[in-house]
């Protein structure tokens, strides 16, 4: 072990493990984590359409559907997991969010400029996109988080 290696691992064993939040969770965490999993919860039911019109319906291409389907019930997971880390205030859950958010907002200028009704889906989207964003880099959310401003050594 080198005396780098060394340093390191003496400044790790000093180092306090990061409390546990504590008092109840701020309303603007709860809302984040809400609009979070509504988000996962939408890419979920149509995952699921896409799947079953993919098995049941008569798509051009059945195997397109299916892997359509499939592939949006696995980009569904990363907002549900993150919205429960959110919920039960778990520090590393803001990224996978705000990752979320951020990937929403170009899918719902798509969906505008797509006319008719996604036009209202986009702007919906859109919106709440928006919203867990501001609602995420909030210092209320962020204290509530434990992410505070870095120390400087």
């Amino acid at each position: 072990m080198s005396s780098q290696q060394k340093q390191s691992a003496t400044r790790a064993a000093r180092t306090p493990a990061v409390p546990e939040p504590t008092g109840p969770r701020p309303a603007r965490l709860g809302a984040a984590a809400a609009l979070t999993a509504v988000e996962g919860l939408a890419l979920a039911a149509l995952g699921t359409y896409m799947l079953i019109m993919g098995l049941a319906g008569s798509p051009d291409s059945a195997q397109q559907a299916e892997m359509g389907g499939l592939t949006v019930l696995a980009l569904a997971v990363l907002p549900l997991v993150a919205a429960r880390g959110l919920w039960l205030r778990r520090r590393w859950s803001r990224g996978p969010s705000l990752i979320t958010q951020i990937v929403a907002l170009p899918v719902a200028w798509t969906l505008v400029n797509g006319g008719g009704a996604l036009i209202a889906a986009g702007v919906g989207l859109a919106v709440a996109a928006l919203v867990v964003l501001v609602l995420l880099v909030n210092p209320t959310a962020t204290e509530a988080l434990g992410i505070g401003p870095r120390e400087t050594s």
